[in-house]
């Protein structure tokens, strides 16, 4: 039987009333499938498995396209229709996660009998359902239930704060000297002889890294930190007293604890300890690097003591320049946006042995949207949309969208890129070039996993803090000067990227890691403690991490509210760790990759052994599948404190 071509996006097409239907039809065909299964004979276990698994995820995708077209759909009574459609699939899921006789039809299955990969998710989905309150009296479980509904509809008005405010600053033409003669020609000044540069990234990252006037990349800087203030403050406090009521009603000393145990790191303790030790790790790099920014600053403002919030990016990018040779505007012009997205679909192509063809009249929810169906050699794998350039309504970051569970021998994946890089012609710094070969690690993790006969491991499916590694493995390759020399031509003479460039590239590349590191530590710790001990108030308790981990790089200074539009706080919840924890196992299965980027045997080994098997086994044993051996610190602490630590 060969697997059924996903196309989940028609559904993004349709109208809000459509897809409101189709949600109800969701619903009410598992709710008859529960009643199927808990009527199923004992002893017939291939049956309540196959039910269970139809059930969860046929109600997964749909949370899925509902939770990616309130991210992206243009039409906000169609993203209303996503929120009531999330806000009733959750107490659904939460209903079937108390329900008992589903629980015990489940437990009554003979796990000796079971293949490995069902033995593991049959437990998982055991240990969910105690996480649930399966086996809590009546009341606890129905405090639950509200619990978990008021926490969807927190999650998305968060998240929604941050989505709809856009901020702005209008600035003359001279007051933007500095940044790209292409830039600027993209963004001309009205009648009144000003311009408007607003949040949005293609805006945000040149103005930082490029503007030579202090007074605007302040004013832009507070702006950002502005956004969805004042509007998230009771949200985020109610967020976090919800959260830690809810696990702590469930015998958990806090939102901490609970969120840790389903992890690699199992506990929130282990977590402290990792960021404690990165913490460490990154103080003597990042004073190196701070003594560095602070000493070129000085050149343009002879009696400056310290560097400013929004001097980071400006000074980083030209001690790269003036002191490692590396010129990041010279470089921007080998990335256009057309181009860098054909390079890194022609370099994961010729890595993993795929091939990426695109579908022509494919039905999508925005004319910006691109599709494509991958495929090894004539066998279709999955398919995978584009949605790329900023719009009013859309998610202001970028990130990997499921949109339908792949499962072998029923149905492929489907899966979505968002981000927001500039259009067709424009150019890209390159670290957004980092940011899409990051994302599209993520998408590959998706579809090529996506072929697991149960849809609880299939896709991305493996513990939450090891979702990152695939994503962080691959933005390694837009360093190497033979993936570059593949698609980075000039964005008007054609000329491939001088090799000396590259070479400037490579030698920048780490300046100001230990800085940039030791602030993904801090926000780590922003996120663990504020789930460790609610109600604290969240600016407070921001600044009073920073004095721990950036009294050289403050995130945070009086009149802002940073952590407001901290989406992460909403997805990640107590677990913003899981990138640097990432990082660390990143880096470890880089050293397999050391002596050829494009070596196809290494790579058939890493899709074979950590990215099929999706989350059919604990994420360690993927890793020790690879390496032949557990991962350690060691790779990641001798990146940090490479040649520049001096």
């Amino acid at each position: 039987m060969s697997a059924k071509l996903p196309e989940a996006a028609t559904l993004l097409a349709s109208t809000p009333q459509h897809f409101t239907t189709t949600c109800t039809d969701v619903i009410s065909r598992a709710q008859a499938q529960i009643a199927e299964l808990v009527a199923v004979p004992k002893g017939a276990d291939a049956r309540v498995l196959s039910l269970y698994d139809e059930i969860t995820t046929s109600v997964s995708n749909m949370a899925q396209r509902s939770g990616l077209a309130r991210e992206v759909h243009p039409d906000a009574a169609f993203r209303q229709a996503c929120e009531s459609c999330e806000q009733a699939l959750d107490a659904f899921s939460v209903e079937l996660a108390q329900n008992r006789a589903v629980y015990q039809a489940l437990s009554t299955v003979d796990a000796k009998a079971l293949d490995a990969v069902t033995g593991f998710w049959l437990f998982k989905t055991l240990r969910e359902f105690r996480r649930a309150g399966v086996d809590r009296d009546d009341a606890t479980r129905a405090r639950v239930k509200a619990l978990n509904e008021e926490l969807v509809k927190l999650g998305q008005a968060f998240g929604r704060n941050i989505r709809d405010d856009v901020r702005t600053i209008h600035v003359t033409p001279a007051d933007l000297a500095g940044l790209p003669k292409d830039w600027l020609d993209g963004h001309p000044a009205g009648a009144d002889g000003t311009l408007a540069v607003t949040t949005n990234t293609p805006d945000y990252l040149p103005v930082m890294t490029y503007a030579h006037s202090p007074t605007v990349r302040e004013a832009l800087w507070r702006a950002y930190r502005q956004r969805a203030a004042p509007a998230n403050q009771p949200v985020l406090e109610a967020l976090l007293a919800k959260r830690h009521e809810l696990a702590t009603l469930l015998g958990y000393g806090s939102w901490a604890a609970y969120a840790t145990e389903t992890k690699m790191v199992k506990t929130a303790e282990a977590a402290r300890d990792f960021i404690e030790r990165g913490r460490a790790s990154t103080k003597a790099r990042a004073t190196v690097d701070l003594s560095q920014l602070l000493e070129r600053k000085r050149r343009d403002v002879a009696a400056a003591t310290a560097l400013e919030p929004w001097d980071f990016g400006y000074y980083e990018d030209r001690v790269k320049a003036e002191s490692y040779g590396l010129d990041s505007q010279a470089l921007r012009a080998y990335f256009e946006c057309s181009n860098v997205k054909k390079g890194v679909m022609e370099t994961t192509a010729r890595l993993f042995s795929l091939r990426f063809e695109p579908v022509e009249g494919a039905v999508v929810w925005h004319p910006d949207v691109e599709t494509f169906d991958l495929y090894q050699g004539d066998t279709r794998l999955g398919r995978l949309h584009l949605d790329m350039h900023p719009r009013d309504g859309k998610y202001k970051h970028a990130a990997e969208f499921g949109l339908t569970t792949g499962r072998a021998n029923q149905e492929l994946p489907e899966a979505a890129l968002v981000c927001n890089f500039p259009r067709p012609g424009g150019l890209m710094q390159h670290s957004e070039v980092e940011t899409f070969f990051h994302e599209f690690g993520h998408l590959l993790h998706e579809l090529l996993a996506g072929r697991q006969r149960w849809g609880g491991v299939s896709g991305i499916r493996t513990e939450w803090d090891f979702v990152e590694v695939p994503s962080m493995l691959l933005q390694e390759w837009p360093f190497d000067e033979r993936v570059l020399a593949g698609f980075a031509t000039h964005f008007e003479t054609k000329a491939p990227i001088p090799a000396e460039l590259v070479a400037q590239l490579k030698a920048a590349r780490d300046f100001g890691v230990g800085l940039a590191t030791r602030r993904q530590f801090f926000l780590s710790d922003v996120s663990l403690t504020l789930h460790e001990r609610p109600g604290n108030e969240p600016n407070r308790t921001v600044q009073a991490l920073q004095e721990r981990f950036l009294p050289m790089r403050p995130e945070w200074v009086e009149g802002t509210h940073f952590v407001l539009g901290f989406g992460h706080l909403d997805g990640y919840s107590a677990a913003y760790y899981t990138y640097l924890w990432s990082t660390v196992i990143a880096k470890d299965l880089l050293t397999r990759f050391s002596q050829d980027m494009l070596n196809p045997k290494v790579a058939w080994d890493y899709r074979t052994k950590v990215l099929e098997p999706g989350g059919s086994k604990e994420a360690s044993l993927l890793v020790q599948d690879f390496l032949g051996r557990p991962y350690s610190f060691e790779a990641f602490e001798t990146w940090l404190n490479g040649p520049n630590l001096r």
